[in-house]
Parts: structure tokens; C-alpha cells; sequence
């Protein structure tokens, strides 16, 4: 499904699976996860098995992918990527850095955000546009989680450039469906809804433009959110 919201010069690879075949792992890599529990060594593990499918896709050897503060993946010299991993859905997806300066993906499970959970991480005026959260088992989309997920992806974006944290009310995002509603609706919500995002960001960084655009889907239970950002960003918003 993440390779729906990719160009095509970006490689990406995806697994349903939950776990992964013992040796999966580098020792560098095992190291890392050695005193964790088992969903973290399987989320762990997956998302790097994605990564490396998807460094094959560039043509790139297969290399132990660690990592730096705040979790930030570290990439071979000269590649750009991100992870993300949920119950039933990881991935990873790698570019150039010629071709991509940066990029974040994120993924969710399409349910209502936990009680609680939209009031920290919306801005009153994006409350307003996505309107209350729907209940779960109607068959609506639910925009909440939809907003996470895509906030993920911003910061995901916007952190390995920058280096600086930034909130989740931070950044205030609009969503466009692009798909005709009801198209690909079923019993347990949309099976295939799509449309993409702008995230206006209130914290900038001369290094980023002011307005990232990403993509989403809703697709078998799972939302999927991504942003990229072209090198010559500022050429294209005529800077």
C-alpha cells in the first residue's frame, strides 16, 4: 500500500507478517534489541527486513541499518529513508539523496485514536474541519487517526534535516479525499479511500519549506501516510 503514496524514484518495501525468521538481523543490530521484549524485537525486525528489500531496489548491498537520537534511522552514505511499523503493517522506504532531500512514512491501524489521545495532538481549528471522531464499526473514515498518522510522517520529514523536535500542535494540517466517497466501502470501514495533505508548519526551519504535502490511504484496516520533499524545493515554490 506505501508504494501507492511513492514516486517512482523512491524504492519501498512492505510486510503484513509480524514477525521474521531468526537471523534476520545483523549482530550490530541485534545488539540493539537484546534485553527487549518480543513485539519490540519484532517491530524492530520487520521494519528492517523492509528496509533491506528496499535497498535492493536501488541496487544497494544489504547493510545493518542502527540508529541515532531519538530513534532516527541511520541510512548508508547518500541514501534518505524512513521506517514504520503497526500490528499487521511495516515498512520502509529509501531514496537517493540527489533525488530526495527528505521523507517520512507512517502507519496506523484505521480505528478511533484512544480517549484523550485527539485533543493532544489536534489544533482546535483542525478538530473543526475533521469534525467529531466517528464511531468505531460504522464504516466512516476516521480523520483522527488519519491526522496522527500524517503528523508522524511531517515530523518524520521534518526532524532528520532539522534536528529539532516538533509537536504535534505544531504543524496544522488540511486533507483532501481525492477518491469518490462510498467507492470502496465495506463493513469494516473504507477499504480503499485516498487524497493527500498539506501541513502548514507553525515551528520553520530555513532548511524546509513552510508547507509540507503528503498523500494518504485507507486500505484492509491499516491508514498509510507519507511526505516527501525534492531537493530543489525552493526552485519549485519559486523561491
Amino acid at each position: 500500500m506505501i508504494e501507492l503514496l511513492l514516486p517512482a524514484d523512491v524504492s519501498s518495501a512492505a510486510t503484513r507478517a509480524d514477525t521474521v525468521p531468526d537471523g534476520a538481523l545483523f549482530p550490530e543490530e541485534e545488539a540493539l534489541i537484546a534485553k527487549s521484549v518480543a513485539k519490540r524485537r519484532n517491530d524492530f525486525a520487520t521494519a528492517r527486513a523492509c528496509a533491506r528489500r528496499a535497498m535492493a531496489g536501488l541496487g544497494l548491498p544489504p547493510v545493518a541499518v542502527l540508529h541515532g537520537h531519538r530513534g532516527k534511522p541511520l541510512w548508508p552514505e547518500g541514501i534518505v529513508g524512513t521506517l514504520t511499523h503497526c500490528v499487521g503493517y511495516r515498512a520502509a522506504a529509501l531514496a537517493r539523496a540527489t533525488d530526495v532531500l527528505s521523507l517520512g512514512i507512517d502507519a496506523e491501524p484505521h480505528a478511533p485514536l484512544p480517549t484523550g489521545v485527539r485533543e493532544l495532538v489536534t489544533l482546535p481549528a483542525e478538530r473543526e474541519r475533521i469534525g467529531p471522531p466517528a464511531p468505531e464499526g460504522t464504516g466512516e473514515i476516521h480523520w483522527d487517526r488519519i491526522l496522527f498518522s500524517a503528523k508522524e510522517s511531517v515530523f518524520k520529514t521534518w526532524y532528520p534535516v532539522t534536528g529539532v523536535e516538533l509537536d504535534f500542535v505544531q504543524a496544522d494540517l488540511t486533507f483532501h479525499r481525492t477518491d469518490s466517497p462510498g467507492s470502496g466501502d465495506g463493513t469494516q470501514g473504507p477499504t480503499a479511500a485516498e487524497g493527500t495533505f498539506a501541513a502548514r508548519l507553525l515551528l520553520t526551519d530555513a532548511a524546509l519549506p513552510t508547507t509540507l504535502h503528503g498523500r494518504w490511504r485507507v486500505e484492509d484496516g491499516i491508514v498509510a501516510t507519507a511526505v516527501l520533499v525534492r531537493p530543489d524545493w525552493r526552485e519549485s515554490e519559486g523561491m
